[in-house]
């Protein structure tokens, strides 16, 4: 418990120290200590809270040889609309090559035969390809920017807003608020929608910077991000439909996390990069609570 209060007493420090490095160390007696003061044996923590998914390869090509040439299908298997851009490179002896990246949007769940490439006979056909996407589509529009807190509990604190030094930095969560909270607090989805991926085996600081999470594709077309969950406790599947209020999973400390808390953020593609946007929730987090409503109590 000291060692919570302590590093959220920390991420809530002045600007100049959230500049600073944080060292933590082990005392005698098994105490977890974080500082911003040098200590003997202490380490470094390095925050690299990148927040990327591993989409497992869901979005990939294949090609079909046949009389007329090669045909090259690119395949979505996500719950999720994304937008591709399919490149030709190093084409000898075909035809077919566009001139230009072919950019499309793919629904959820889609295979979709993009083009063809024909042996020109004038000697050995070989090409590369190279595949490009980002999750959701580009022409998604947020159609709400006030959201009910997704927690039952609390009141909690904020310990990391938009903008933190710490990792809420690039594209992907500047915009993303954590909230400290104990392990175990119910998570809840803030919108409905239908969740596009989870992870769920992830322990400790994990193979992965999001620990274990819980996608949802809201019905705008934006997406709201649930990280560092406990593990075993996500309570729902990839292509399933929540209402606001469903029960998502437990808050948990796994991957780059530096103690308990819940990293929201909501995403949208703005042309194969998907980044972070603004939002409010409808309340302030130390307030009270007023939560998402509907779904499963």
């Amino acid at each position: 418990m000291r060692a919570f209060l302590l590093v959220s007493a920390l991420l809530l420090a002045s600007p100049a120290l959230l500049a600073s490095t944080i060292y933590k160390y082990t005392d005698a007696n098994g105490v977890v200590t974080y500082t911003d003061r040098k200590v003997l044996g202490a380490k470094v923590i390095v925050f690299q809270d990148a927040m990327v998914e591993n989409n497992d390869q869901q979005v990939y090509v294949s090609t079909k040889k046949h009389d007329g040439g090669e045909t090259l299908i690119v395949h979505n298997d996500l719950y999720a609309p994304v937008e591709i851009e399919l490149k030709i490179e190093s084409a000898r002896n075909v035809s077919g090559v566009p001139a230009k990246p072919i950019r499309w949007v793919l629904t959820p769940r889609q295979s979709m035969r993009l083009l063809t490439l024909v042996p020109t006979g004038e000697g050995k056909a070989d090409y590369r390809y190279k595949l490009r996407y980002a999750l959701g589509d580009p022409r998604a529009q947020h159609a709400t920017a006030r959201y009910p807190l997704p927690w039952r509990g609390g009141p909690f604190r904020v310990t990391q807003g938009p903008g933190g030094k710490y990792s809420h930095t690039g594209a992907k969560g500047r915009f993303a608020i954590d909230i400290a909270m104990p392990v175990g607090t119910p998570i809840l989805a803030s919108r409905p929608g239908v969740v596009v991926k989870t992870e769920n085996q992830q322990t400790g600081r994990g193979n992965n910077p999001a620990g274990n999470f819980v996608r949802v594709l809201h019905d705008d077309g934006t997406m709201g991000v649930y990280l560092h969950l406990k593990q075993g406790s996500v309570a729902v599947r990839e292509g399933q439909r929540v209402d606001a209020g469903s029960l998502l999973a437990l808050s948990g400390n796994t991957g780059n996390s530096t103690g308990p808390h819940l990293h929201f953020v909501v995403q949208r593609n703005v042309g194969l990069e998907t980044v972070s946007i603004p939002f409010e929730f409808a309340q302030p987090v130390d307030s009270l609570p007023n939560f998402a409503v509907g779904g499963e109590r």
